[in-house]
């Protein structure tokens, strides 16, 4: 009578999950100065095994966008590690694939408006003033019972000063 043999072998597991293993991607991957001055943006396919004991023994690019990209995606896929089921103390060594994005940061550019030779002039360089004045009349309705009544509201001017 033949024994019952399990046809499959436990899959490693990353602690903590998908959203763990996302999260120490996102921390550990750092975008390559050249692949930013090219602007180049991808996926990498890395293809990597793990031995018995959950660590990254081998990892090869199976599909690279160049630009440094694909060594820093072998640099990270070397750095994580796996809790590897032990079934029946077998040694097995586990291939698998992963997808590394790759996506250009986006930057905000800031645009700081220079104050004029004259402004800048009458203060000192280490000051800011900011003055806002309101001339127009704001027509608003009172919302009470009566509704025939209009509120008018003249405008007025406050300013700020700022400084560092």
């Amino acid at each position: 009578m033949a024994k019952n043999r399990p046809t499959h072998i436990a899959k490693p597991v990353y602690p903590g999950g998908l959203t763990a293993m996302k999260k120490f991607v996102a921390e550990h991957l750092k975008y390559p100065a050249e692949a930013v001055d090219a602007r180049v943006e991808g996926t990498v396919l890395v293809r990597y095994s793990l031995d018995y004991r959950g660590k990254v023994v081998d990892a090869r690019v199976k599909k690279g966008i160049g630009f440094g990209c694909d060594e820093e995606a072998l640099r990270v896929v070397s750095l994580m590690r796996w809790n590897v089921p032990q079934d029946r103390k077998k040694k097995v060594r586990i291939h698998q694939d992963i997808n590394i994005h790759f996506k250009l940061p986006k930057v905000k550019k800031l645009t700081v408006k220079q104050p004029t030779a004259k402004a800048t002039a009458a203060r000192p360089a280490s000051s800011i003033q900011i003055t806002y004045t309101s001339t127009g009349k704001i027509k608003g309705t009172v919302t009470q019972k009566d509704n025939s009544k209009d509120k008018t509201d003249e405008g007025g001017s406050y300013s700020y000063t700022i400084n560092w």
